[in-house]
């Protein structure tokens, strides 16, 4: 049945798309012909991985919404395949098809300078610096990390991203003049007010799904109007809910697993940055926004494949679709950003950064060893010797009580029946 509606669906859109070819004669430019012949060729692979792609972890609002997302992050990872086998001056040429605003180099904004939170030389407005850095991009901040609270489900996770990356911005803002921050805007700012106020939303929101009853009913069974606008707001929440625990302690697989995780969440948010360093992007257009709104949705499904995966080894053999989707798209992203201008990935980091990078993973790679390794050993040695201790007590107490010369002989007629056999 689903195999016959995909097929008169298809028949349908190609018909359609026939029809309105016939209709108009073909213009005679070429790159509008391709462009609008592109577009076709992508709505017809659209329907039909929405209509026959495999069903995700999610239903709702319907399996067809994320199917269209799985769709949708194919088609992106081709086209980052094209632009990463391109020169660097085609690659970026090639964006003025997408928007013939694209293809001019932009400076990039320093957010660094005066840092003065109170600025008396300006009476004016004294604390001008403070209205400078309050643009569009603070809700963004905000509303990105109440999603990502959403998609992650872990307070400690989320608070570790969010300082890892204002960490990682100290470390490139040599390469990258947007990098460059106040320290009240890196940690005020971003960190506790945006970051931390998100992911606090975010929480309190996650607290609310886990104690919701999710009890079903067709909307048509709802005797009144207030409860059927009700359950149409209601589409849009989970259809059950599952806590995530990732507890990365538990074992030195989950460990690696979450620490991979964090990994690929702030090369992600790096490539945010370079890829409209290297491509001349501003980050105000479109393109960067519909980038966020791509990876908001794929990123919540991957999350939850991830999650069921090392959860249940045993009934999720094999990682999803999505989360192997995400990954290859993180890579292809910074594959783009080393090919388009490598000289700026490859300045050095000063000598200061390089030792605090150098000791934090000296640390972390310290307190791996002593937690699965050195622990495990020491912890199975005083087990050892507990037991040992226990023996030798009920043995003491067996001879002190005068028994020992029955459980002597026990022993001797044991070793002498094991002679026998022997």
């Amino acid at each position: 049945m689903r195999r016959a509606h995909t097929l008169t669906v298809l028949f349908i859109l190609t018909c359609a798309l026939g029809y309105v070819t016939l209709l108009e004669e073909t213009p005679q430019d070429t790159a509008y012909n391709t462009k609008r012949g592109i577009v076709a060729s992508i709505l017809v692979f659209l329907c039909f991985g929405v209509t026959q792609a495999k069903d995700g972890p999610f239903s709702r609002p319907h399996p067809a919404y994320w199917r269209f997302w799985l769709c949708v992050s194919v088609v992106y990872e081709l086209f980052l395949i094209f632009i990463l086998f391109q020169t660097v001056q085609d690659g970026r040429q090639f964006m003025k098809y997408i928007d013939p605003h694209l293809g001019v180099p932009l400076p990039e904004r320093d957010y660094g300078g005066n840092c003065l939170i109170y600025d008396p030389g300006n009476e004016t407005d004294p604390f001008h610096n403070i209205w400078d850095k309050l643009d569009g991009f603070v809700p963004a901040h905000f509303f990105g990390w109440y999603l990502k609270t959403l998609m992650i489900r872990d307070w400690w996770m989320c608070m570790i991203i969010s300082v890892m990356f204002e960490f990682l911005e100290y470390s490139l803002e040599h390469q990258l003049p947007n990098f460059s921050e106040c320290w009240w805007d890196h940690w005020i700012m971003d960190v506790i007010l945006c970051n931390g106020l998100g992911i606090y939303c975010g929480m309190k929101t996650l607290s609310w799904l886990s104690l919701k009853t999710y009890k079903w009913q067709g909307l048509w069974n709802i005797p009144t109007y207030k409860g059927k606008m009700k359950r149409i707001v209601f589409q849009f929440t989970p259809y059950s809910w599952v806590k995530f625990e990732w507890k990365p302690a538990s074992s030195l697989r989950r460990w690696l697993a979450v620490c991979g995780i964090i990994f690929v969440f702030l090369l992600a948010e790096l490539n945010t940055f370079y890829l409209k360093f290297v491509l001349w992007m501003p980050p105000e257009h479109y393109l960067v926004l519909l980038r966020l709104v791509f990876f908001v949705n794929v990123g919540g499904v991957a999350m939850r494949e991830i999650y069921d995966f090392m959860d249940d080894p045993k009934f999720y053999k094999k990682l999803g679709q999505q989360a192997w989707l995400v990954a290859a798209i993180t890579a292809t992203e910074f594959l783009i950003v080393v090919k388009y201008d490598p000289y700026t990935l490859t300045l050095s980091l000063p000598f200061y950064i390089t030792q605090c990078w150098i000791l934090g993973i000296i640390l972390v790679l310290t307190w791996t060893a002593w937690r699965f390794f050195i622990r495990d050993i020491t912890l199975r040695y005083k087990e050892i010797r507990r037991q040992q201790q226990e023996h030798k007590y009920e043995k003491d107490k067996c001879l002190s009580n005068g028994d020992g010369l029955s459980s002597i002989l026990d022993e001797q007629n044991g070793n002498k029946l094991r002679e026998r056999k022997l």
